[in-house]
């Protein structure tokens, strides 16, 4: 099993999902695609993923869906951007330089208006269910396409919540290692110092002779994954590759481009080097968002200056055309400024997210709303958003796979492609 999945990308991707049925991970594969037209269509892509989370509902009138001069606009005031005809919330000069690299969907639309269930849906294209736990796009993309870099893991996820989906029914081991710091890095990545390299590897054998009995007494999908992920942990910190997660290798200048004082910025700077390194999918996680009581310019203005300096340090090292961002939230903020404070509550009927990079139409705005209300035209759900991801990362996003339970799935469920998007 830990040989099927370190090879999955050498593998076509019939013979990898038939195999897989077969294993005692209880995963089987439908055997064609829902939709033939769709299957034919698919772009022979191997994109890779940078998603930046907004969590606690980022709001739509305050960052990329301005209606100036209106009640619902506020005090914030829109900007020009390098694309004629669209304008940001003031707050965002930088990624106003950087828009014909982006395009803003303005005509999202969520039936999840409380946190839990809107952070799970964006994460999974899904609505919450009790009985199963949906994965991640990243952790579909490791089932479909495999690593990149053998040495690292495919899937990494910085800051993230307590609730953070991982998996879900998918093998343990197609989850997103979490990094609590950026600036910190892989902790705990390196041997001791008061063991030297044959005591370290004398250790490590006594406990693979320790644990052998309970192995093959237990065939068990955790303990299967457990050991894997224990086998490539031992090898990391023996790689060189490890260096991908020190930030510490970075100039000055480019710290500085991230925000050297920004949590945020620093995880995109780590998002970047990930993918630079053959890391195939990355989220960084920005929290505070759940502004009731505040204007969220300060978060606003930390977010766009990670944005632009990641879109432009992507170009410039050539890696845009082949990495998707994305910035996402799981909804926007009331119309209704409160007077007081000049906060918003939450709001599921209207909200925006941005995405550019991999060979994806930009500088371009898809729907609109009726100052930040309602959504008047090019309505977006959720799954179609993960449908499109999916489809322009070179996933069968219509592929059948089903669950421990015995159910089918897919990535971004019955989600429909953006057409202005691919």
């Amino acid at each position: 099993m830990s040989n099927l999945f370190n090879n999955t990308s050498e593998l076509g991707r019939r013979s990898f999902m038939s195999r897989m049925a077969k294993t005692a991970l209880g995963v089987g594969v439908g055997a064609h695609f829902a939709n033939p037209a769709l299957a034919a269509a698919l772009p022979k892509t191997d994109k890779k993923l940078i998603f930046l989370y907004m969590a606690g509902g980022m709001s739509h009138l305050d960052t990329f869906d301005p209606h100036p001069g209106t009640e619902e606009a506020g005090p914030v005031k829109a900007i020009g951007t390098n694309v004629d005809g669209i304008q940001l919330s003031e707050f965002f000069p930088n990624t106003a330089k950087q828009m014909d690299k982006l395009t803003i969907i303005r005509s999202m639309y969520s039936t999840q208006g409380a946190h839990g269930q809107g952070n799970y849906l964006m994460h999974t294209g899904y609505d919450p269910r009790g009985s199963i736990v949906h994965p991640t796009l990243g952790a579909w993309s490791m089932l479909h396409q495999g690593k990149i870099n053998q040495a690292l893991p495919g899937n990494v996820v910085i800051d993230p919540g307590s609730d953070y989906p991982y998996a879900g029914f998918l093998p343990p081991e197609l989850g997103a290692v979490p990094i609590g710091e950026a600036s910190k890095g892989l902790q705990f990545s390196k041997r001791p110092g008061w063991v030297n390299e044959q005591q370290y590897h004398d250790q490590l054998e006594l406990s693979n002779v320790f644990d052998r009995q309970f192995r093959e007494k237990y065939h068990q999908r955790s303990i299967t994954a457990y050991q894997k992920f224990y086998a490539e942990a031992v090898a990391l910190m023996e790689s060189k590759d490890l260096i991908a997660f020190d930030i510490n290798q970075e100039s000055a200048e480019t710290k500085a481009l991230y925000g050297t004082k920004s949590k945020f910025g620093q995880g995109c700077l780590l998002a970047r080097r990930l993918i630079e390194h053959g890391v195939r999918c990355v989220e960084v996680t920005k929290g505070g968002w759940d502004s009731h009581n505040e204007m969220p310019e300060e978060k606003a203005r930390d977010l766009d200056q990670a944005l632009a300096a990641l879109m432009f340090d992507l170009q410039q090292r050539g890696l845009l055309d082949s990495t998707i961002v994305v910035v996402a939230t799981e909804f926007g903020r009331n119309p209704e400024i409160k007077p007081d404070s000049l906060g918003r509550d939450h709001w599921a009927k209207a909200f925006s997210t941005v995405i550019g990079g991999g060979g994806l139409k930009t500088g371009q705005v898809i729907g609109a709303t009726d100052r930040g209300h309602e959504v008047i035209t090019d309505k977006v759900l959720v799954p179609d958003l993960h449908t499109t991801i999916g489809t322009a990362m070179g996933l069968p996003v219509k592929e059948v796979v089903m669950s421990d339970s015995g159910r089918p799935f897919n990535v971004g469920y019955k989600g429909k492609v953006i057409d202005a998007l691919i």
